[in-house]
């Protein structure tokens, strides 16, 4: 027989008075009402939980760099080490969703992969953010939130805006690391392009990490971050390609072959080129 726990030393406030509630206080009635599935099949709810779950985890993310950047730019590193660590930890949150998705069959998904129409993940305003934040910059991505006029301002602001690379940047140059004068002020739309000098001044961060730890520890938090993203790219491909195969995305793209083309991309390249040089 399973006995009942003894709550008559536990002094719970059964009557809450004027404080919030705990459902309140997260607006649960707004989150959990938000599950809106367009189909009667019963894949669809699991399909949009994990798309809204990933894009609150993408919302932290954003929160934590753009302090993280804030960091940067006054060059006060220790604070910014929690919040590229707790980055890190959400990241293997994001990784973890796609196991979630992969439970959901090609059959499962075509009964109701229709009533999304050209509605994808590659719309997402969010993901589209991180990515112009962490350098990776392309104005054709603004086409697609042209009927959202307040993304579409944020974004083009992101792309106009120095990457957190290009702040990392200013700030070796700061202290007293060669980086070259016009990556320190080029046109922040354009795609960031490797440079030897930046990768010298790495091996210099790396070569001086007992002076210079801050910044060393600054490096690795950065691969950390990068390599995260490629494992979450990565985990993202397989499961597109085992639900739909090579058919294209419902965004227009070729899917698993669009997938591919960033599996390569790095957002911070001297970071991995100097590790064949130490």
């Amino acid at each position: 027989m399973t006995e009942r726990i003894d709550l008559s030393d536990e002094p719970i406030h059964w009557e809450l008075g004027s404080s919030l509630s705990y459902g309140e206080y997260l607006q649960l009635d707004k989150v959990l009402g938000a599950q809106k599935p367009l189909s009667y099949e019963h894949d669809e709810t699991m399909f949009i939980i994990v798309h809204q779950t990933s894009e609150l985890w993408m919302r932290l993310m954003l929160h934590e760099l753009s302090a993280a950047l804030a960091c940067i730019r006054r060059d006060d590193l220790d604070p910014s080490f929690k919040m590229f660590g707790r980055v890190a930890r959400v990241q293997t949150q994001l990784i973890s969703t796609w196991d979630v998705l992969s439970t959901m069959t090609p059959f499962e998904y075509s009964a109701f992969r229709n009533a999304l129409g050209r509605s994808s993940g590659f719309q997402s305003f969010q993901y589209r953010m991180l990515e112009f934040l962490l350098g990776n910059k392309h104005p054709d991505m603004l086409a697609v939130h042209k009927r959202d006029p307040q993304a579409y301002e944020a974004l083009k602001r992101a792309l106009e805006a120095p990457s957190l690379y290009d702040e990392v940047l200013r700030l070796l140059s700061r202290r007293g690391y060669g980086i070259p004068e016009d990556y320190l002020s080029r046109d922040f739309r354009e795609p960031y392009r490797p440079s030897k000098q930046v990768a010298g001044a790495w091996l210099g961060v790396y070569h001086n990490a007992e002076k210079d730890w801050d910044l060393y520890e600054l490096a690795e938090r950065l691969v950390d971050l990068d390599h995260n993203f490629q494992l979450w790219r990565c985990h993202h491909l397989k499961t597109v390609e085992r639900i739909i195969g090579y058919k294209p995305g419902t965004g227009g793209t070729g899917g698993v072959s669009y997938l591919a083309k960033a599996l390569e991309l790095k957002f911070f390249p001297e970071l991995w080129q100097i590790r064949s040089s130490m």
